[in-house]
């Protein structure tokens, strides 16, 4: 008997109305004969709902506190799906992370999964039963609930497909499956049949909400099949996998935009060992993901030293960087978060010359200045203004040819 992971997130747990349609799906594939477990996401805007509420009686809500509260928004869900699926005469239990056996770190409202034991799963799907499970969530060394962070229902769909060895991992989402480029900005984008690993990882991280980075680092760590598919039909989906020779042949996949970017740029920064590491294990203490870094030619014993974060970490990013400027001998700070990052991904980049140059020249043609450069075997990144994001997606998305590269969704 095949196991499937289900995992249903977004507008495709909206309502009440919702909800059935996926309890219809979930009851269709196990009368097919599979053992089956579901992840949810909380309902529709409950999770922006509870942060909202917290800020209004405090403006900076503890983490613990934050994990205890927005940890109930899975909990709504998987006790509504089960109740819909007990009404089809389906048997089915919901479990929150916690009780269905995964365990995190410490970080709360970003804690990452270190282990999990699906016994208590797999001692359910023994019994015929359909086990739902809280995504997002699970439990950290001091017995507090943990959240995974945005997107963390992926990951744990990921790893208890990973740790129940399933046959496979579908996450159903608001679209038909990976695209070229987002479709919302780009209309000749195309749906992809299938996509590396390595390709899906960089485009998650570039700013491709389909699926979570670390959802796709758990599957390619632990050869996990996905399947991105929505809930609203039954086309296929995109399968994302293992790599093969063919992939190659197509030197771009897909092209992506992050306008969740601010740029830092700390200006005359004495040019001597041990300023940088100085400056970026203060902002690795304050929990800041820096992203592109780009220190410029030395002059008179000074460089400007600039680097990407989230938007949404600048105000701990300026807190860790004003309190280091004096000691580091630094002439000051400038924070812009007026820009965005453009990327293009390809596992074809390995094996084809010229890409740079095609990219650079597209967006010149258009008038769009690049800030910043930054590239990987199969990818390359560029900062521009915010205001031309959008445009930049469309120019990159004609100028390699994307839409005639896959084929049209269905």
């Amino acid at each position: 008997m095949a196991i499937y992971v289900q995992k249903f997130g977004g507008s495709s747990v909206a309502d009440a109305e919702c909800m059935q349609r996926v309890a219809q799906r979930v009851y269709d594939t196990a009368q097919e004969g599979h053992s089956v477990v579901v992840v949810l996401s909380a309902m529709g805007k409950t999770t922006d709902n509870l942060i909202n509420l917290s800020k209004q009686v405090n403006p900076q809500p503890d983490a613990r506190e934050m994990d205890m509260l927005l940890s109930t928004g899975e909990q709504i869900s998987v006790a509504i799906l089960a109740m819909a699926l007990h009404a089809m005469g389906a048997e089915a239990v919901s479990m929150t992370g916690p009780q269905a056996g995964i365990a995190t770190d410490s970080s709360h409202t970003k804690a990452k999964i270190m282990s999990i034991n699906p016994e208590r799963i797999m001692a359910n799907l023994e019994k015929g039963r359909i086990v739902i499970v809280c995504g997002f969530q699970g439990l950290a060394p001091s017995a507090d609930i943990a959240t995974l962070g945005r997107g963390g229902s992926d990951t744990t769909a990921v790893a208890l497909a990973a740790a129940l060895k399933a046959d496979r991992c579908q996450i159903f989402t608001d679209v038909d499956g990976v695209y070229t480029a987002d479709p919302r900005i780009v209309k000749q984008a195309r749906k992809l049949d299938s996509i590396a690993y390595d390709e899906m990882l960089e485009l998650a991280s570039l700013g491709a909400k389909v699926l979570q980075s670390r959802s796709v680092e758990f599957a390619k760590k632990y050869g996990v099949e996905l399947e991105v598919l929505t809930s609203f039909d039954r086309t296929p989906g995109t399968i994302v996998k293992e790599e093969v020779e063919d992939m190659e042949h197509i030197v771009v996949r897909g092209v992506a935009a992050d306008k969740n970017q601010a740029k830092v740029t700390i200006q005359r920064v004495p040019d001597r060992p041990g300023v940088a590491a100085t400056l970026f294990k203060e902002l690795a203490a304050a929990n800041v993901n820096v992203d592109m870094i780009v220190q410029n030619v030395s002059e008179q014993g000074h460089t400007d030293m600039t680097f990407t974060v989230p938007r949404d970490e600048i105000n701990r990013t300026r807190s860790a960087v004003d309190g280091l400027l004096e000691a580091v001998g630094a002439a000051g700070a400038i924070y812009d978060v007026d820009i965005a990052k453009i990327s293009i991904v390809g596992v074809g980049m390995r094996s084809h010359s010229g890409i740079a140059y095609q990219m650079f020249e597209a967006l010149s043609e258009h008038k769009i200045n690049v800030e910043m450069i930054s590239t990987s075997e199969i990818k390359i990144s560029v900062v521009i203004r915010s205001a031309y994001a959008d445009e930049a997606m469309q120019v990159l998305h004609q100028a390699f040819e994307l839409d005639k590269n896959s084929k049209p969704a269905s």
